[in-house]
């Protein structure tokens, strides 16, 4: 099964509501999909968001990064030379990690469908249910709390709270929240780099005195500030994840080696795809640190193959899948099932998707 083409299609889907962050607004999906296409008809698909506030990516860089770059590297290549494919894959170009993850989630569902099985078996089938949170958009507080409840009436038992758009209000948000959901739902507070290190200590502690049993707070500062990650860990009882700070294998090194947080979010689009997200599991599991995997603004093409990961995963112990979930209506069929919180991988070949 030799690769033939790569061709390049748009994925688009309306919001529920306005997806909201201290990086940004959206109401609308607008990714890019891809297929990967055999000399023996099989067809490999995969998606890359375009986040520029996170990944530096554009819908135009990322045509133009699997167009001019990684078409050419991968095009000829046999599939059962996987280990080739991911090392030209990834060595072709520099960064763009959201296109690479979108072949190379491709090139692994062609893997999978080659043996006629699902991914998550082929990469180690660890469990067939993932329980994913919902995010709950920064607004005011009111809202907020309206979301909140209702997510609770919907069947979700994980909520997923972004603050770090004004700082000065997130302790109230969190203990509003807090009181009208009640105390046996899972809260995560997700800062999207918004506060500075002395603040996201203030902030943090404020939320332990007021008894708002938070499981973990997401990325409080700078991805680039690492002393400061260092600073907020060592300086509050409650466990703090790393997301944007940790692209990399090298990236989750870093975070381990300086103590910089207690969990590590994995990407499929910092990452690249499945292929580096695997090492950032496995040095993280080496080193007693569980991960979560999560998604950016992405269909259920992108997220599927991450469920999939998940899946086979022990480590990731942490699920924030929820961006079919979050659009008003998913274009796409097949693949793992998402009823609310609950995601079940299917026994379909490769991903799922027969597009």
């Amino acid at each position: 099964m030799k690769i033939t083409d790569i061709q390049i299609f748009e994925v688009e889907a309306p919001l529920r509501t306005p997806f909201k962050t201290a990086l940004r607004t959206v109401d609308k999906i607008r990714n890019i999909g891809v297929q990967v296409l055999t000399d023996n008809g099989q067809v490999g698909v995969g998606e890359a968001a375009p986040t520029a506030v996170i990944t530096g990516e554009t819908k135009a860089s990322i045509v133009h990064a699997i167009t001019e770059y990684i078409k050419p590297a991968i095009t000829g290549m046999d599939i059962d030379d996987f280990s080739s494919i991911m090392e030209r894959l990834h060595h072709c170009i520099y960064k763009n990690t959201s296109a690479k993850a979108a072949v190379d989630m491709a090139i692994y569902d062609l893997f999978a469908k080659k043996y006629k099985t699902p991914l998550y078996k082929v990469l180690g089938s660890y469990r067939k249910e993932l329980k994913t949170d919902i995010t709950i958009s920064v607004n005011e507080i009111s809202e907020m709390v309206t979301d909140s409840v209702e997510a609770v009436k919907r069947g979700f038992e994980i909520l997923k709270i972004k603050v770090g758009k004004n700082p000065d209000e997130d302790v109230e948000r969190i203990k509003q929240i807090r009181n009208a959901v009640g105390p046996h739902i899972t809260l995560r507070v997700d800062a999207n780099q918004g506060w500075t290190a002395k603040q996201a200590v203030k902030i943090i502690r404020k939320l332990e005195d007021a008894g708002t049993e938070i499981e973990l707070v997401e990325q409080p500062v700078h991805y680039e500030d690492l002393i400061g990650m260092q600073y907020v860990t060592a300086n509050t009882q409650t466990n703090i994840l790393a997301d944007e700070s940790v692209f990399s294998p090298l990236d989750a090194v870093k975070i381990i080696e300086m103590r910089a947080a207690d969990f590590i979010n994995i990407k499929l689009m910092k990452t690249g795809g499945i292929y580096q997200a695997q090492k950032i599991c496995h040095i993280a599991e080496a080193n007693g640190i569980e991960c979560m995997i999560g998604c950016m603004l992405e269909t259920k093409i992108s997220v599927s193959a991450a469920a999939h990961f998940a899946a086979s995963e022990k480590n990731i112990q942490m699920v924030d899948l929820d961006g079919p979930i979050l659009c008003l209506k998913d274009p796409i069929t097949g693949g793992p099932t998402f009823n609310n919180q609950w995601i079940r991988m299917s026994d379909e070949p490769g991903i799922g998707f027969s597009l």
